[in-house]
């Protein structure tokens, strides 16, 4: 849970009183992300930027991954223009999910 709402910033919201452990965080626009924790269960492993995945937008993608690094946050792919012109990183939160992380707009 550090991992999204101290690293990423992400809020806590309200979750319903499940009978197993877990977090609801507010992504923006209406949506959530909902974590559940399952010591029996294994995050969905592939390689490549592919992978089943998600994204989050960031102001400064450089600023950002030095944040990444001091907090030793593994980098699966490092910053790289994609088609569009945007930049991105992939990197995996600390079970193993991958999550892309986006800026537009770069000079």
């Amino acid at each position: 849970m550090d991992f999204y709402k101290i690293l990423l910033g992400l809020s806590s919201i309200e979750r319903p009183a499940f009978d197993f452990n877990g977090a609801w965080f507010s992504i923006g626009n209406g949506l959530s992300l909902h974590l559940i924790e399952d010591v029996h269960m294994k995050p969905i492993v592939q390689s490549g930027s592919r992978a089943l995945h998600f994204a989050f937008l960031v102001e400064d993608l450089s600023k950002f991954r030095e944040c990444l690094k001091a907090n030793e946050i593994i980098i699966v792919k490092d910053i790289k223009p994609r088609p569009d012109g945007a930049l991105q990183l992939f990197i995996k939160d600390p079970d193993g999910y991958v999550v892309e992380i986006v800026q537009f707009n770069h000079q």
